[in-house]
């Protein structure tokens, strides 16, 4: 009788807030029609977007203890793979106007799995010689390459320059009008589902242990004969890989990209989002950007010194709940998911 009450316990903490939260996204487009806030599709999208950019960051800290200030490099250099590729389109002239090279291309079934590839081989590159360092140095050379690639977008006037460059329209999939606000929420909401399943059945796999032996005692892995140098970087790549999805889906989202995409106060933002939902949680970073981005759409309703109130929030979020907002609804013997 014990073990059923506490189990009730358990079922009435974590998972009825979770379902109840499945829920409420699956059905969010026929509440705002309801309610007749339709607005909130548009916001909600960008909430899921960011809470997929979030999980890929949480997957070097959180997991790998990694502290990286260049994670918006990826996360960018994805919107812009969407961003060119649809102006040669609609220009019809060879990518980066080399004669050989095809003209871009508007299909998401190209465009998307490209810029992941992309954004996958640069954080092959980045991590390849950030991870022979550590500590204060990683999180340094980080940030200088993410400054790099900001300015290098910034000094390419053909695609707008600090200006940033404007989609003439979503990517297309056949069968599906990405122009639809209900469509594209919903394929956004079916990518972070997908990714999310995919991150934790990985950091519960034999290369999720060895990562998060990486953070707890990295020289006990390396005596235990892993070599944890090539698992980082592998960690660090799947990482940039996921910003980049999130990218391709925020250039689509927004139809607008820009070199701020790239600032390093967009990774300071998303590993506030990461503290604020939990270190080393597969959902709490979902949870940590749906937070924020909300406090920060409706608290500058009312004024426009929004980060006055936001900023004592997350004091008292970071004081009282140290394993972050969805530490309070999980099971102190249940596992980082």
């Amino acid at each position: 009788m014990k073990n059923f009450i506490s189990s009730m316990t358990y079922l009435t903490k974590k998972n009825i807030f979770l379902c109840s939260s499945f829920f409420l996204l699956l059905f969010l487009p026929f509440l705002s029609e309801i309610i007749g806030e339709t607005f909130l599709i548009s916001l909600f999208s960008r909430l899921l977007i960011y809470g997929i950019a979030a999980v890929s960051l949480d997957l070097i800290i959180g997991y790998g203890g990694m502290v990286s200030l260049g994670h918006a490099a990826f996360f960018g250099l994805g919107a812009y793979v969407v961003g060119i590729f649809s102006f040669h389109s609609f220009d019809e002239s060879p990518l980066l106007y080399i004669p050989w090279l095809c003209a871009g291309s508007e299909n998401a079934l190209f465009v998307w799995p490209l810029a992941i590839l992309i954004t996958a081989i640069l954080a092959f590159f980045i991590g390849l010689l950030s991870l022979r360092t550590t500590g204060m140095h990683f999180i340094m050379i980080t940030l200088a390459f993410a400054q790099m690639i900001y300015y290098f977008f910034i000094s390419l006037e053909t695609y707008g320059g600090d200006d940033g460059l404007s989609l003439y329209s979503r990517n297309t999939i056949p069968g599906l009008d990405l122009s639809d606000d209900v469509t594209f929420y919903y394929i956004c909401l079916f990518l972070l589902m997908s990714y999310l399943i995919c991150t934790a059945k990985m950091v519960k796999s034999r290369f999720g242990m060895v990562i998060r032996g990486c953070k707890e005692n990295e020289k006990r892995m390396k005596a235990l004969g892993f070599n944890t140098y090539i698992y980082k970087l592998v960690c660090f790549t799947l990482a940039g890989a996921g910003a980049g999805l999130a990218g391709a889906l925020i250039a689509n989202q927004t139809e607008f990209v820009s070199p701020g995409l790239m600032h390093w106060t967009v990774s300071g933002e998303l590993m506030v989002m990461v503290i604020l939902g939990g270190l080393g949680t597969v959902l709490g970073p979902v949870i940590g950007a749906i937070t924020l981005l909300l406090l920060e759409e409706f608290l500058a309703i009312y004024t426009e010194h929004w980060m006055v109130y936001l900023g004592p929030f997350l004091i008292f979020i970071i004081l009282f709940a140290k394993s972050g907002i969805y530490g309070l609804f999980q099971d102190k013997e249940s596992s980082n998911v």
